[in-house]
Formats: C-alpha cells, structure tokens, sequence
C-alpha cells in the first residue's frame, strides 16, 4: 500500500520490484517510492521486455488495461515435466526475433503517459496470501473431491483491513453434514498448509455473481 511504502522510505530508498518466478524474479523496478498513492510495477529492467496485449495478442493503447506479458533474457525454459502447462504458459513472441518466447504472467496492468506500469488486478482466480500465490480453483477441486462435498468455492475475505484470509464455502451431499473441521484436516492431507481455508462453511446452495465470487 502507498501507506506502507510512505512508512518504509523514510530516510532510505524503496523500490518495488515484479516478476514471477518464471521470469527469474525481478522483471520491472519502480523508481524510489515515496508513499504518494499505490505503488507502481515500474519499468523494465535491462535485457527484459514487458508487453500488454488484449485477448488477440495485440499491443492494447495507453492507459487501457492489457494482460502483462514478459519476454527477455530471464525467461525460464519451461516447466518440469510438465509440457501442457509450458506449452499454455510460454507462448511465441510475436513482436521478438524469431524463435522468441514470451511469458503470460496473467497480471493485468496499464501504461501511465510516463511510460510506468500500473498493476490493476488478474485474468484468473490466482490470489495472493502471505506471499503465497495460490489458484481457487485447486482448492475448491480438493474440496469437491472429498466425500459428501458436491459443490465448492474458495474466496478472499478481509473481514479485519489488512487481514486476507482463505474461505471455503461448500455444499454437502443430500441428507449428508459433514464436520467443517475434518474437512479441513482432509484438505490438509493434499495442500500445503497455506492453501488449507482458515474456515470452512456449509451452505445449502452457493449464489454467485458473474464474476465467480460470493453475493
């Protein structure tokens, strides 16, 4: 938060560094913060490239919103063992040499006139807790794939500010009550700890909005 970063550059240089892991870390660095408002993605740093492309893989204008792609010197090769997930993730770079690749980071961001990246939210049900990025969607599939659990979703909640915490709201089998602890404990026999909710909820149905997440 701009609040954080204001308390934390008092009398020494604060940046924001981005990239995930399969970027060799650190992709773009943000100039010296100061806490004025939140803090930006920045710019690239040397050897690297960042692009945001809409849906067709085309360059979005600036100030819209496009999905981040990284491309560069740092990429990783791909995906141990696991050829399906490199080929979705590691796509061809149009806008390289050929041979290049890109990587889609599913981060949303915009381009700021002076050229600085602003992160504005994800593509999927990526979210992230305690430094943790964790998809929903793993945790609600090991939640319906426990007996009595029909139905199943997995959502932030921030009930005290600055608090996130993992809620799993689930819909049991007719006629079946499942105790919310053991199914905690069962989930925690096939997730890390991390990703195990902090409470589980049975309901008798699951309302949801368009955009997938509790009414």
């Amino acid at each position: 938060s701009g609040e954080l970063a204001g308390l934390w550059s008092r009398e020494r240089d604060l940046f924001n560094g981005y990239g995930p892991t399969e970027t060799t870390v650190c992709a773009t660095m943000s100039e010296p913060l100061n806490g004025d408002g939140t803090p930006p993605l920045g710019t690239a740093v040397d050897g690297t490239a960042v692009r945001l492309l809409d849906a067709h893989l085309r360059p979005v204008p600036p100030g819209a919103t496009g999905e981040l792609y990284v491309a560069g010197e740092s990429l990783a090769r791909g995906y141990w063992n696991r050829p399906a997930l490199t080929a979705e993730r590691f796509v061809a770079d149009p806008y390289g040499p050929p041979g290049a690749r890109m990587y889609r980071t599913g981060d949303l961001a915009r381009l700021t006139p002076d050229g600085t990246l602003h992160f504005t939210g994800r593509t999927d049900h990526q979210v992230k807790i305690r430094g943790h990025r964790i998809e929903t969607t793993e945790i609600e599939t090991a939640l319906t794939n426990l007996p009595d659990i029909r139905q199943a979703v997995v959502t932030v909640r921030e009930d005290q500010p600055g608090v996130r915490r993992l809620v799993g709201y689930a819909v049991p089998e007719p006629g079946t009550t499942p105790d919310t602890a053991a199914l905690r404990t069962a989930l925690g026999t096939t997730l890390p700890d991390y990703m195990v909710p902090a409470t589980v909820v049975l309901l008798d149905t699951i309302p949801l909005t368009v955009n997938g997440k509790i009414d």
